[in-house]
């Protein structure tokens, strides 16, 4: 069973109400454990996907990667916490319907934003601490860790070597994230069943992770583990093979090249450019379109 698009769209705006009048405890404790549920399926991910791309091919990994991801937003979403992506939709819905001001949804969003990125850096710990040195610190690093500087470093230092034009790069790939988290947001709201939500939830969110978009709560995790753990083992920036001919194969080559991560990197390079991205793919894309394509459709309150 589903609702009809109209009433979806309708429903959307009720739901970004709601979550624009939770106090402000309610949104840090809701958006620390929905950061934390993203958190567990960006930590999947990275686990899962390591070692797959040079056996089985680059896309291959990147479905992996994708496949396992989407159990965070399933979480966040059938258990009733805040995420930033999702609320940078639902609210302006609710206000495009004239059901709240702007002044909510910006409140709803700072804190919601505070309350992720705090549940991101708590399961980042909890990685980096745990399964990705095991206690041992300074000696090698595992393969989950070496693939969690890999990441970061692909999210980020990919980006600064490009320049300005990294930057909109990023940001087009946080918009692109963003259309499709709301598409799953949307189908999560459509279904009326447990199997319906999970389903509308997991491809659009396998389809953003494995097309290599940008998600600026995933990244609150991916990039933080990544830094961390390349801080712990700096020995990782000169790791490498060294050829018969004496040239070296670097075994993380742009963190060789920028001689490490820095956190101006997490924010300047990803996090702040996919934000913003993440808004206008979740707002416009979403939102706008969805209020003016079904208001006219809307059912009497």
């Amino acid at each position: 069973m589903a609702n009809p698009p109209a009433v979806t769209t309708f429903l959307a705006g009720n739901v970004g109400r709601y979550k624009a009048s939770l106090p402000v405890g309610q949104l840090l404790l809701r958006g620390f454990m929905s950061g934390a549920f993203i958190a567990v399926g960006a930590a999947l991910a990275t686990v899962c996907s390591t070692g797959v791309a040079p056996m089985l091919g680059a896309g291959f990994g990147k479905f992996i990667t994708g496949a396992v991801f989407p159990v965070g937003l399933i979480a966040t979403v059938l258990c009733g916490m805040e995420l930033f992506t999702g609320d940078a939709m639902l609210g302006p819905m609710a206000v495009f319907q004239g059901k709240i001001g702007w002044g909510k949804v910006l409140n709803n969003w700072l804190f919601v934003y505070i309350g992720n990125l705090i549940g991101s850096l708590f399961y980042a710990y909890l990685m980096v601490y745990g399964p990705f040195t095991q206690g041992t610190i300074g000696a090698e690093p595992n393969a989950f860790a070496l693939n969690a500087v890999a990441i970061a470093c692909a999210k980020t230092l990919t980006y600064k070597s490009a320049g300005s034009a990294g930057l909109w790069s990023c940001f087009l790939a946080g918009v692109g994230c963003n259309f499709l988290v709301n598409v799953a947001i949307m189908l999560g709201i459509t279904a009326k069943d447990f199997i319906g939500k999970f389903f509308g939830i997991w491809f659009p969110i396998m389809t953003f992770v494995s097309t290599g978009f940008e998600h600026c709560v995933a990244n609150m995790y991916f990039l933080p583990a990544g830094l961390w753990v390349s801080q712990l083992f700096p020995g990782l920036v000169d790791k490498g093979t060294k050829a018969a001919d004496g040239t070296i194969t670097y075994a993380i080559p742009l963190l060789h090249k920028f001689g490490g991560l820095t956190w101006g990197d997490v924010w300047m390079w990803n996090i702040i450019p996919a934000t913003i991205g993440n808004i206008v793919g979740g707002m416009v894309f979403v939102g706008v379109v969805y209020y003016f394509c079904f208001r006219g459709e809307f059912p009497q309150e």
